[in-house]
């Protein structure tokens, strides 16, 4: 048997994610670490902690590690099939609840769902909404349903490259937090970027690839007046502006991310 403060003490991990990696294993809060230092930790318990060390040692993210990462206040399942689900991407979120309230027959396209986050956070906020989210890997789909599961908020899951598996449909708004990080941008090699899925953060030699698909092809797929709405770069709102204006949008606008960046671009089909 060992100790909290024992196995805080030893490991060379920054404070916090020793924390957070010895609450995965043990239950114990933070607060409860702090308050008994002393409690002891089973032989296995500590095993499979130093074993999650060594493996934060590698750069591996903590979220795999756990397994699990908070967004909209729901806890997800992630695996390295899918992105890690940011803070930032909230504010797409709260957008889409706005527009959404107002409906009579709320209805949502999530496009490139990866783990589900935004659909499952849009379907929490508004049960009556009817959510499709969509993605062209079918590794990402099986975490997207399994977080369906355990939230238990329904949400029909399609495979396939954006506008494929809704050919015919139309939406009152679409969604998207589509790879748009430009192909040799040196962030790709910091942080968690390096073990998250590249085609989910690749958007070509400008990062502008898959927002132009989306604003190029989005009407098509909108009832008159619906709305699309993309996350992009901090840098990208004038780009992403200008793609949609010349496409034939209306009502462009960009909301900020809680660093006030510009993040989440949205427009309007024009009404008919």
């Amino acid at each position: 048997m060992t100790t909290v403060r024992a196995l805080l003490q030893e490991s060379e991990l920054p404070r916090r994610e020793a924390e957070l990696l010895l609450e995965a294993i043990t239950g114990l809060s933070r607060v409860q670490m702090f308050t008994r230092p002393d409690a002891d930790v089973g032989t296995e318990q500590t095993r499979q902690f130093k074993s999650f060390c060594a493996r934060r040692a590698s750069r591996e993210p903590l979220a795999y590690i756990i397994g699990e990462r908070e967004f909209w206040s729901l806890p997800l399942r992630v695996t390295p099939d899918v992105l890690i689900p940011r803070p930032d991407t909230e504010c797409l979120v709260s957008w889409a609840n706005e527009i959404l309230i107002q409906l009579t027959q709320p209805a949502c396209l999530d496009l490139g769902t990866g783990s589900g986050a935004i659909a499952l956070a849009i379907k929490s906020e508004c049960p009556s909404c009817e959510v499709i989210g969509v993605d062209v890997s079918a590794a990402a789909l099986e975490v997207a349903r399994l977080n369906s599961r355990c939230l238990e908020l329904p949400v029909e899951w399609r495979e396939g490259s954006w506008f494929e598996p809704v050919i015919g449909r139309r939406f009152p708004l679409i969604v998207a937090n589509p790879p748009y990080i430009p192909d040799n941008d040196s962030h790709l090699l910091e942080g968690d970027l390096p073990a998250e899925p590249q085609h989910a953060l690749r958007g070509g030699p400008d990062g502008l690839a898959c927002l132009r698909a989306l604003a190029d092809g989005g009407q098509d797929y909108l009832l008159s007046g619906g709305w699309l709405l993309l996350e992009h770069g901090w840098d990208q709102g004038q780009a992403v502006r200008e793609l949609l204006a010349v496409a034939g949008w209306v009502a462009i606008e960009t909301r900020l991310d809680l660093a006030g960046r510009e993040r989440v671009t949205g427009a309007r089909r024009a009404h008919e």
